[in-house]
């Protein structure tokens, strides 16, 4: 197909990147940890970790488990945030040439047990936090070994011990749990570190994570991504990222880069930008592992110099709302990817405003490893679209017959690259329905392409508010209610109307106490044309979100929906 968005590329970004250069991800990951082995590759409370550090203990790691005699391609769960142990874990999974099962900590037992049945794990590595919700579902799984970690493994005596006993004894955030045969992440170390981890010759097309997605719509399930397509992903976020790395304007090149890494590592974003990005590029990952507590994440940010912040919409305003945050120094931050979720334009002008800095954002999706397209990194204004196709990827807008449409009119966003996954794990029939005969990847979301090759996403099609014939896009109706100076965050859902067959229902966290329900309805009424208009609003203190930032607008709308009929 026609790249014509090629003509509207950054100076210095390749139309294409070579993702055969390496063999697999193990290939590039082992060329980094020898590249920068003297650098600091994590810092975890106040404790730093090399990338030479990361070599040795996830060889030691690779070679325990290879002591278990587990087959190759075997799947091995990680259930953790973002503590070192799991970059160590994780790689030392690839290196013994398994493949990652990523899962989060906070599934409840049902979702857990769903994937490592799914998945057919026959491992786990798990922080202790969370091991009692494997106690209540391991004998339904075919999972054989677990590795029990603790927050305070890795940072040495005394504080590992210290932070240990604080976390358990006094906090209380450690339920009691029984697994019987479990190791101790430390004691796979020291066994692993006697033994040799055993070379594996892996190819582009071997699996290396089964990356699991829509389960807060159905049955979650794994999208399969090989070593090729994580290699691409990398060296395309490599390429992409150039021009604000080398630009001098605000002032010298950093010698080594540091990421803030705030979303979490099972998160296919921050897996490919962080610590991926990140080891291909010799940075330095701050772990935050609550992001949650602003406060602390501002006070630990205090520390660094920090280059490159990857977030999410909600995140990025809690941090600009915060106090902390605020009078933190920016003049080291180089660029802010914005991904996930679609970036409000009222967060984006709030974060340039107090950083100097835009938030890029970007798109992509589990199924792409994730990044299929990208605003370019000296951006200076938001523009409301997810950017350009990065290198080697092609992007097609289609109607309901997988046809395209014309430049300018509405489809589904459709995308052809190195990144798109093998298919979903053992589900040729979801992959049927997703997958068009010419290779392209059906994303599922509502997008319009211009004549310069920027897409902006209208909406997810299951998210499509249908109001007397007319469709509605939440999307939307957020961003018009967000640009309300008494307004916070909001959600905008349909639900059942006699007259209009839906309507648009919005939740809404107040920043002003004082803001009335018919105060915004006369916004809404000023900004958004009359079917558009919400017919009902509903303040709440906080909205229900996925752990990595996105607003759960199907549990809204099952709780509007269960309101009206209580009403009726």
């Amino acid at each position: 197909m026609d790249r014509f968005w090629l003509k509207h590329y950054p100076p210095g970004v390749p139309a294409d990147i070579d993702p055969g250069q390496y063999s697999s991800l193990v290939a590039l990951m082992e060329e980094g940890f020898v590249q920068y082995a003297s650098r600091n590759a994590y810092a975890f409370m106040d404790k730093y970790f090399t990338f030479a550090d990361i070599d040795r203990h996830s060889a030691a790691f690779g070679a325990w488990l290879q002591g278990l005699g587990l087959a190759r391609g075997a799947r091995v769960a990680i259930m953790m945030p973002n503590v070192v142990q799991y970059p160590i874990a994780l790689a030392g999974v690839l290196r013994a040439g398994y493949v990652v099962v990523n899962v989060n900590p906070l599934y409840t037992p049902r979702e857990l047990e769903h994937q490592l049945k799914d998945s057919g794990a026959e491992a786990i590595v798990i922080l202790e936090n969370f091991a009692a919700t494997l106690q209540q579902v391991i004998a339904k799984t075919p999972v054989k070994h677990v590795v029990v970690a603790s927050i305070g493994d890795m940072l040495g005596f005394p504080k590992g011990a210290i932070v240990n006993f604080a976390l358990r004894k006094i906090k209380k955030i450690v339920p009691t749990y029984s697994l019987p045969g479990h190791l101790r992440f430390n004691d796979a170390l020291d066994a692993g570190a006697r033994g040799k981890l055993a070379p594996v010759t892996l190819g582009p097309q071997d699996i290396a994570f089964l990356q699991y997605t829509g389960g807060t719509t159905g049955v979650s399930k794994g999208a399969t991504l090989t070593h090729r397509n994580l290699v691409a992903n990398v060296l395309q976020l490599e390429a992409w990222v150039q021009p604000a790395l080398n630009d001098t304007s605000r002032g010298p090149v950093p010698e080594q880069l540091v990421y803030v890494c705030a979303l979490p590592l099972y998160h296919v974003f921050a897996l490919t930008v962080n610590m991926l990005g990140g080891l291909r590029l010799g940075a330095l990952n701050v772990l935050i592992a609550n992001p949650r507590d602003v406060a602390g994440f501002a006070k630990e940010l205090g520390k660094y110099k920090f280059n490159v912040m990857p977030g999410v919409n909600t995140l990025f305003n809690a941090l600009a709302e915060n106090p902390d945050f605020q009078r933190l120094d920016f003049s080291s931050l180089r660029i802010a990817n914005g991904g996930g979720m679609a970036v409000q334009q009222a967060v984006a002008e709030k974060w340039i405003k107090l950083t100097g800095v835009p938030i890029v954002e970007g798109y992509g999706l589990s199924e792409t490893s994730p990044v299929a397209t990208s605003n370019p990194v000296l951006l200076t204004e938001y523009n409301a679209t997810i950017g350009l196709p990065v290198s080697s990827t092609e992007i097609a807008i289609l109607d309901d017959a997988g046809q395209p449409v014309p430049l300018g009119q509405p489809g589904e966003i459709a995308i052809r690259g190195p990144q798109v996954m093998a298919g979903y794990w053992n589900r040729p029939d979801e992959t049927a329905k997703v997958m068009t005969p010419d290779g392209f990847f059906k994303s599922g979301d509502i997008g319009i392409m211009d004549e310069r090759g920027y897409t902006k996403i209208v909406d997810r099609k299951k998210d499509m508010i249908i109001v007397s014939g007319f469709n509605v896009y939440p999307n939307e109706i957020e961003g018009v209610i967000a640009m309300h100076p008494g307004v916070t965050e909001c959600a905008a859902v349909g639900v059942p109307d006699d007259k209009s067959g839906e309507a648009v229902k919005v939740f809404v966290v107040r920043k002003d106490p004082a803001l009335t329900e018919a105060a915004l309805m006369e916004f809404c009424k000023q900004n958004l044309t009359g079917y558009k208009k919400p017919k009902y609003i509903e303040f709440r203190d906080e909205l229900p979100k996925t752990n990595v930032g996105k607003i759960l607008r199907r549990e809204l709308r099952d709780a509007a929906v269960a309101a009206l009929q209580k009403r009726a």
